[in-house]
């Protein structure tokens, strides 16, 4: 767990909640943290003690308002699940279990230096993940790291993917997306389009499923129909109707 610098203050302070930054560097850096966060939130709904989030400031520094840094993507352990407008780890009593960070050139001073140093020493991140989607400077470009005795080591891929202990998922690079993938099921976790899509399809099949139920129903109906109408015939016929 993260050693979180801590100084007694007399007065409530008021955090701010943006720090004035755009979201993403670009529209492919902005869906892609988008779908990286659903997906994580869908994967872990059922766990009310982890927090999943992105692009929210994260203070370290009790006092500071000065001394945060906004994540991507970051995931925490034992921490209520519930909507927050920063996360103050000293009153969360923690800070990150993972980051991702979708980098570029533009931010890789930043991702690689100044977040990697203070992932490491401050709040001493156990994994940290920098993807690189457009390919801009990263080689290669999805990097890994595992926090051990204090320093970074380069995590090995498995079949070209990045295992992550955290998530218990591998993470491997398809196109210009991160997806993760579950080595025990084989496949990876879908996105939130391919749920959308997914639950569409579900959908459709169960209203070609109920329209044919219907259909069923009322040839069942017509047929007890036409032979009610034939029994009363031959009644007619055997009583002397004619």
């Amino acid at each position: 767990m993260a050693t979180i610098s801590k100084h007694s203050v007399g007065r409530k302070i008021d955090y701010p909640t943006s720090d004035g930054k755009p979201m993403a560097e670009t529209d492919i850096h902005r869906d892609l943290m988008v779908d990286l966060i659903q997906t994580l939130q869908a994967h872990y709904a059922a766990d009310p003690m982890v927090y999943i989030s992105g692009n929210l400031l994260l203070f370290y520094e009790e006092g500071n308002r000065r001394k945060h840094v906004s994540p991507d993507v970051f995931l925490v352990r034992g921490v209520a699940k519930r909507l927050r407008d920063n996360y103050l780890a000293w009153e969360e009593g923690k800070g990150p279990d993972l980051v991702i960070e979708i980098t570029s050139s533009s931010t890789r001073s930043e991702d690689v230096k100044k977040k990697m140093a203070l992932y490491r020493e401050t709040l001493k991140v156990p994994e940290y993940v920098l993807f690189d989607p457009r390919q801009d400077y990263l080689t290669p470009s999805m990097q890994g790291y595992r926090l051990v005795d204090g320093k970074y080591e380069t995590i090995g891929t498995v079949a070209g993917r990045l295992p992550s202990e955290i998530l218990g998922l591998h993470m491997e690079r398809v196109g210009t997306q991160l997806r993760l993938y579950d080595p025990t099921l084989g496949r990876r976790l879908p996105t939130s389009e391919e749920r959308i899509e997914a639950e569409r399809q579900h959908a459709e099949v169960e209203r070609q499923r109920a329209e044919a139920e219907h259909q069923r129903a009322e040839q069942a109906e017509a047929e007890a129909a036409r032979l009610r109408l034939e029994v009363e015939e031959l009644r007619r016929r055997r009583n002397g109707g004619g």
